[in-house]
């Protein structure tokens, strides 16, 4: 079965992701990106909304639309409440960019099964999965960018201008702006610039000049054709918008220059043999291809680096440096495929047993673990509890019978099955997860409707609870903080909290009647993870 797979990397990589991702992904709760994303595909079906987006009825040209398009497009086919369809996009581009680090890898090493190594590696790399969910348009920039940086590098191996290339590498270049502007460009692409030249140097470069020209304009024009067209057609807004983007980039979320370099753990289960990877006066005398393994040991160091000269940072922004990781963390991998067999070296073999001992420990403790943790949430969810305890239990026995063997392709195989049944069958326990308190918004709108009541927010909304409500929640102040009081007898109001004078107000003019209280929150009312901004009250109104 392994090597069927082998044989076929790329249908394997595809299917792969599919299924650890493709049937249970629903499972997973809208994030506040997320939500942000779905409610601009959602206007742009409703209100037509495909080149002004809007969210909530306001423009947000925050991020450009190309990621937005091809959820609004899966929406549009099978509905726009069905979450599997509105993240499907994400999940082929998770498969894309396993499937693209393995053909860059080929290119590099020559290797078929070193590459499609680093490959599983990316696609089960926890932030790979985790950006999906947290901030989904990032995995359409990068990886737009990570197949534009293929056909860049053949066009470098070439000794001619090879301008069907260029063309192609400035295609994707475009996609990748136009999914969330330079951020691909100065993440991803110019540590990959630097690092060829300093490995492979750029042979013969003055005649290709033409070509790269052709690479940049092409890329320029399909990224930057939508910015003009917004700056041209409302450019008030256009212009607030970007100063204030462009003024979070050294005030907002400032962090120490240190703050990313432990980058390596957000690979997950590959934190220690990624670190591992990283020691390059140990690895360098084991690689199998020296020069390959320079060329993405500088791909990632400089990519940390350049990242971490910008002020702004979250942890989010380190996603694209996993992708050079995995490609770096997958030489250190393929030595253990030749010789961990072989290895009496306690300093070698020692962090093999520990990672993988320690996953495999992971997987035999689960059944208990959740059992206790989930605690009187687990009756409605024996089937899927049972399915994954025995699943993970007997893949992680797995593990330790082969290390035992000192067989480690399969240890490397099991971990990386381990992982996909985490999602596979794991994710519909996240409903378990839900406390007592959680009440969802997701009826409101129709029992509004019932009572012909248009709904309207106070103070700030969250865009999860915009999202679940399905529809525009429109303001019932301005931006100046004046009410602007609609004309109907009656109406709905959701609001986190009335100030007292707000409260006076309305009370003057409404008789208020308090309805309930919507709580988006998993965790209960007493855990530190319970956030107030999503809860809302929800009152209705009438006239006096």
């Amino acid at each position: 079965m392994l090597k069927k797979l082998q044989h076929n990397p790329i249908i394997a990589l595809l299917l792969f992701v599919v299924l650890m991702l493709g049937f249970t992904i629903h499972y997973l709760p809208v994030s506040i990106m997320e939500a942000r994303n779905f409610i601009t595909a959602r206007e742009m079906l409703t209100d037509g909304n495909w080149l002004l987006t809007t969210m909530n009825g306001e423009a947000r040209y925050e991020k450009p639309p190309l990621p937005t398009w091809f959820t609004a497009i899966f929406a549009q086919i099978f509905g726009i409440t069905k979450l599997t369809a509105l993240r499907f996009p994400a999940i082929i581009f998770i498969a894309l960019t396993g499937i693209f680090t393995f053909l860059l890898s080929k290119q590099l090493t020559e290797n078929t099964k070193h590459s499609f190594i680093n490959a599983l590696i990316v696609v089960t790399s926890f932030y790979v999965i985790g950006i999906t969910m947290e901030a989904p348009w990032d995995i359409f920039t990068h990886g737009f960018m990570l197949m534009g940086i293929y056909f860049l590098f053949q066009f470098f191996q070439t000794p001619n201008a090879n301008y069907k290339y260029a063309l192609i590498a400035g295609v994707m270049l475009g996609g990748s702006i136009l999914c969330k502007g330079p951020v691909s460009f100065y993440a991803l692409l110019l540590p990959f610039l630097i690092s060829y030249g300093i490995v492979y140097k750029y042979k013969a470069i003055t005649k290709k000049i033409p070509a790269l020209l052709l690479f940049l304009v092409t890329g320029l024009i399909i990224g930057g054709w939508w910015y003009l067209y917004v700056r041209l057609n409302d450019p008030g807004t256009f212009a607030k918008i970007a100063e204030r983007e462009t003024g979070n980039w050294g005030s907002y979320n400032v962090r120490p220059f240190y703050y990313y370099w432990s980058f390596f753990t957000q690979s997950g289960i590959w934190t220690i043999p990624a670190f591992i990877g990283l020691l390059y006066p140990y690895l360098k005398s084991r690689v199998s291809n020296l020069k390959a393994y320079r060329f993405s040991f500088y791909w990632t160091i400089l990519a940390v680096v350049l990242l971490s000269i910008v002020p702004e940072k979250k942890s989010r922004y380190l996603m694209p440096v996993l992708i050079p990781l995995a490609i770096n963390t997958g030489f250190y991998i393929e030595y253990l495929f030749r010789s961990f067999k072989n290895l009496k070296d306690k300093r070698e073999t020692i962090p093999v047993y520990f990672n993988f001992g320690l996953i495999a420990l992971i997987g035999v403790a689960f059944p208990v673990v959740t059992y206790f943790f989930l605690g009187s949430n687990m009756s409605n969810y024996w089937f899927p509890y049972i399915l994954t305890s025995v699943t993970v239990l007997s893949l992680c026995i797995g593990i330790i019978i082969q290390l035992k063997k000192k067989d480690f392709p399969k240890v490397f195989y099991f971990t990386v099955l381990f992982f996909a049944s985490l999602f596979l069958t794991g994710l519909p326990l996240a409903n378990a997860l839900k406390g007592s308190n959680y009440k969802p918004v997701s009826n409101l709108k129709v029992e509004a409707d019932e009572e012909q009541l248009q709904v309207y927010g106070l103070g700030y909304v969250s865009p999860e609870v915009i999202w679940q409500f399905g529809d525009k929640i429109p303001s019932l102040k301005t931006e100046e903080g004046t009410f602007q009081l609609p004309e109907t007898d009656a109406f709905g109001l959701l609001t986190q909290k009335l100030s007292e004078e707000d409260k006076v107000f309305l009370s003057n003019q409404y008789e208020m009647e308090f309805q309930t209280t919507f709580d988006l929150n998993l965790a209960e009312k007493d855990s530190k993870k319970h956030n107030g901004r999503l809860v809302n009250e929800y009152y209705i109104l009438r006239k006096k």
